[in-house]
């Protein structure tokens, strides 16, 4: 007799997530910034990695290989045929390709087929600071197709304004940009750093019931003088960990997941210097293990403001 599978028989009190985005080798980016973290606050996590490079692309090389559409497709259905697709979230971090981002599509429909109550947390990574790094045409994708069918989104500044179409440049605006992104679907909308006047700005949006409108806050968020690989997936898989645990206080889970990601930057910038390194002369690969505590138990040091 084939013995249970426990994580299906015995689920953690969290949830079973299916993490879809790219690997690294060496270093902490998409999965590898996403699973560990996920798994210290208590979730059962299964990665498919949507590339697999030896190291992330910002050093002067790198090689590996890029999972196709088709390739996913397989995956998933090795997981159908052994009855193992049920799972309480999807994340899915950067996708390079229009015939992926349809195949993850299809993923979404599967898994909801056998859980209807998934949620689908996205990180729509498409660029950043008025620059895409992903075909143009991806950006219809997600606002057409993608944004409807998630349950949480956690675009940055400029992937607001590339999936609302709206120019944000004030508070205002990054309000207004989760309003409009509630009306195409999700109910929790963070949109995790929006550069204004000189400063860092979190934003995010909870519709709890439609019709109503949403409860919105804001969380400051200090800028450290250094470039950083891996925050935006780590900061997605820590507002999922987080938000499951309160799902009604997204304020809360937004709080939690600044603290740890603001004490995983302090400490590798302080670590670089450590080193004699100078950490706004490159970008840097988080601390990550060395911050599990941080991670596990954060104290909260960034308050949300609640919008009236």
């Amino acid at each position: 007799m084939t013995p249970p599978i426990l994580s299906l028989a015995l689920p953690s009190a969290t949830g079973r997530v299916l993490s879809i985005q790219s690997h690294t080798v060496q270093g902490y980016v998409g999965n590898k910034s996403a699973v560990f973290p996920l798994q210290l606050l208590g979730y059962d996590v299964d990665p498919i990695n949507s590339v697999q490079f030896s190291n992330h692309t910002g050093y002067p090389t790198f090689k590996g290989q890029v999972l196709n559409g088709g390739q996913l497709w397989d995956l998933i259905e090795g997981l159908e045929e052994n009855e193992l697709l049920y799972y309480t979230h999807l994340l899915t971090g950067y996708i390079g390709s229009v015939s992926f981002l349809n195949t993850v599509l299809k993923v979404v429909e599967k898994l909801r087929s056998v859980n209807p109550k998934l949620t689908y947390v996205c990180d729509p990574v498409m660029g950043d600071e008025g620059k895409l790094y992903v075909p143009q045409e991806l950006v219809s994708v997600y606002r057409e197709k993608v944004v409807p069918v998630a349950s949480m989104l956690t675009p940055n500044q400029f992937e607001a304004e590339q999936l609302t179409g709206l120019r944000i440049q004030s508070e205002g605006d990054g309000r207004e940009a989760c309003n409009i992104l509630h009306a195409a679907g999700p109910t929790k909308v963070v949109i995790t750093s929006i550069s204004m006047n000189g400063e860092l700005l979190l934003i995010g949006s909870h519709q709890k019931n439609e019709g109503q409108s949403p409860e919105q806050f804001k969380i400051a968020i200090p800028k450290i003088p250094a470039y950083f690989t891996g925050t935006g997936d780590l900061t997605t898989a820590l507002l999922l960990g987080w938000s499951n645990k309160y799902p009604e206080h997204l304020d809360l889970a937004a709080e939690l997941a600044v603290s740890s990601l603001q004490a995983v930057l302090r400490r590798t910038m302080n670590d670089y210097k450590s080193a004699g390194h100078d950490p706004e002369s490159s970008s840097l690969e988080i601390r990550l293990i060395q911050s599990q505590d941080d991670i596990r138990n954060p104290k909260i040091k960034f308050k949300a403001q609640r919008y009236d």
